[in-house]
């Protein structure tokens, strides 16, 4: 199937409701900050970033008027410090904003940025986007339901998120699988498996090679890899299952492959449901925290009629539960999904103890 028929073509940006907002300030994650979206969008000029190879990158770097710029970096360095310190000044003199950088594709348009410490030349990143109550809602399911914690804060109409490290999923691809030793394709052929049933279980869609990092491990004597999502625009939003399931995107065929020729069928079901369980214990072990961001999600407008009424009679054919034919939200579809995987794990364990 190609990409223009699997996926639509642009996504809106939602607005966040009153109710997921009140979340955002219970967990900390609505804080006061220095500078929004909007002010990053005064720039001067800007020049394309080119990658090591001489290739356009689809960023570019932007540049702004002197005045502007004593008042953005000063800014920047505060959200550095209220995203990764206490928030006080104390530690703004050993920051500098080495690049702000402005991405041209997709549809988030975000800002990069580079703050590196003048003591010892230690940089990191972080980005400025356009708040989106999608990406909120997959912000935080990745926080709860994934291996990985995220940090991120949420102002008005202003996001800014942690950058999350690895190597794009596609440069790997292209430029590391090859040279890969048969172990680790299959350790990768495994991780694939459960990165393809965990997005579908939560419904992250668009997981194309670019919006997930591979993350290797050192443990011991042999490298390990990991799976990380880091585009979260896609949340809950489109009709067709497929957009949730990595493994339909032409980017990942190679991934595919590798599962196809690394794995038997008995372990790709083992994986699937190893993963399902680790999720159901995720949901079980976040307590009241999911259920608040679920009852917000249940009342949000966050995608299109016809793609509600798609997805849930597609779900309800491989679920066979008639209650997604009721839903009427994607916030009801994904906390029906998300319940119907903590039930099947927590059936499927009582089973055990009475068997025994």
């Amino acid at each position: 199937m190609s990409e223009e028929k699997l996926m639509s073509k642009k996504k809106p940006a939602y607005p966040v409701n009153k109710k997921l907002d009140g979340y955002l300030h219970r967990y900390s994650r609505k804080i006061e900050i220095p500078i929004f979206y909007e002010d990053l969008l005064r720039f001067a000029g800007s020049v394309v970033v080119y990658d090591a190879d001489g290739e356009d990158t689809l960023w570019v770097r932007v540049y702004y008027s002197d005045f502007d710029r004593e008042e953005i970096d000063l800014s920047l360095k505060k959200v550095y410090s209220i995203l990764h310190s206490d928030g006080g000044d104390r530690i703004l003199d050993y920051l500098n904003v080495d690049a702000v950088d402005y991405c041209t594709f997709g549809n988030s348009k975000p800002f990069r940025i580079k703050i590196r410490n003048i003591l010892n030349d230690n940089y990191t990143y972080f980005y400025v986007k356009k708040t989106d109550a999608s990406r909120v809602y997959g912000l935080e399911l990745e926080h709860m339901l994934s291996p990985y914690n995220l940090n991120f804060l949420v102002f008005g109409d202003t996001l800014i998120e942690e950058h999350i490290a690895g190597i794009p999923g596609d440069v790997f691809i292209e430029d590391m699988l090859p040279k890969c030793t048969e172990a680790e394709k299959a350790q990768l052929a495994k991780e694939f498996v459960k990165f393809n049933e965990r997005c579908m279980i939560r419904l992250l869609g668009d997981m194309r090679s670019y919006n997930y990092v591979i993350v290797p491990v050192h443990d011991f004597d042999h490298v390990v890899y990991k799976i990380r999502a880091i585009d979260f625009d896609q949340q809950c939003f489109e009709g067709k299952l497929k957009v949730y399931r990595p493994q339909f995107f032409k980017e990942n065929f190679r991934m595919v492959e590798l599962v196809r020729t690394k794995l038997q069928k008995y372990s790709v079901d083992q994986y699937k449901i190893e993963e399902r369980s680790i999720v159901a214990k995720r949901i079980l072990s976040s307590g009241d925290r999911i259920k608040r961001l679920l009852d917000a999600c249940v009342i949000d407008d966050i995608s299109l009629e016809d793609n509600i009424t798609r997805l849930k009679m597609e779900i309800y054919e491989l679920a066979k539960d008639i209650n997604f034919k009721k839903c009427n939200t994607m916030g009801e579809v994904l906390a029906l999904a998300l319940d119907f995987v903590k039930r099947n794990y927590q059936d499927v364990n009582m089973s055990k103890i009475f068997d025994n």
